[in-house]
């Protein structure tokens, strides 16, 4: 009850903090372009949770989930095809640099030209964009992999997906979980990014349209949206790689110990 307690302090603290001192700093120094603390909490529960959940953040976030998965899927699986075979990581990798190097939202307006100002293109965007940290990671982590573990595996005769499933992947997850944690964040600006371009509807097109229009206090309730769906995607991440990860966590913990 106690770690409980000082680990909700701890997350909790300093938010609290910041908000006090924002809301004192808006009634000493009223300003229209930042609302109260009050104000933007009534605003956030009265509009996203009417018809614009529906209109544009369940959207959003089926367009986020699909373009990171996207990116996760095609990741790790060239990933593991190119960390597996060293002259294909030699050519492919000025290549990537060259990609890596390139910002992904200046791919946003090819992109709208090529396919179009619709769904398909935002997914693409964010696929896109997210890919290269899931690629790079597992690259670096198949190609990592234990020699004395290969031996083994050549000597038993593991070879093939068996030595895929059963060696390669359990020993670069931790690096490919590491990509996938970095990718998450980047989905997330460019889901953003790409409905600013093509504001067809979304949390992106939403709050350039309170810009445009000066309804400051529901252009803060969209930046407190996203931030609050950043918070709980990485809430929920770390759950899922703690228990995909479980062994890994448990040997740190055991040389922590020692």
């Amino acid at each position: 009850m106690r770690k409980t307690l000082v680990a909700i302090t701890f997350t909790l603290g300093l938010p609290v903090i910041l908000v006090t001192l924002w809301w004192i700093n808006t009634i000493l120094s009223p300003n229209f372009f930042i609302p109260e603390p009050p104000e933007l909490i009534a605003e956030f529960f009265g509009l996203w949770f009417g018809p614009r959940l529906w209109a544009d953040v369940l959207p959003s976030l089926a367009r986020f989930g699909m373009g990171v998965a996207l990116a996760i899927v095609v990741g790790v699986l060239l990933g593991i095809v190119i960390g597996l075979n060293r002259t294909l990581r030699a050519m492919t990798e000025p290549l990537f640099e060259f990609f890596r190097a390139l910002p992904a939202p200046v791919l946003v307006p090819p992109l709208l030209l090529i396919i179009g100002p619709n769904d398909a293109m935002k997914v693409v965007v964010i696929a896109i964009g997210a890919v290269w940290p899931v690629l790079l990671n597992t690259v670096e982590g198949v190609r990592a992999t234990d020699p004395v573990q290969n031996d083994t595996s050549r000597s038993y005769g593991i070879s093939g997906f068996n030595r895929v499933r059963y060696q390669v992947l359990p020993s670069a997850a931790p690096q490919v979980l590491a990509g996938v944690r970095q990718c998450l964040p980047i989905g997330l600006i460019l889901m953003v990014i790409s409905e600013m371009f093509a504001p067809t509807g979304g949390l992106g097109a939403a709050i350039i349209r309170f810009q445009r229009t000066y309804a400051i206090p529901e252009m803060w309730s969209g930046i407190l949206l996203l931030g609050i769906v950043g918070f709980l995607v990485a809430m929920l991440f770390r759950v899922v790689e703690r228990r995909i990860l479980r062994w890994y966590y448990g040997l740190k913990d055991l040389e922590n110990a020692v």
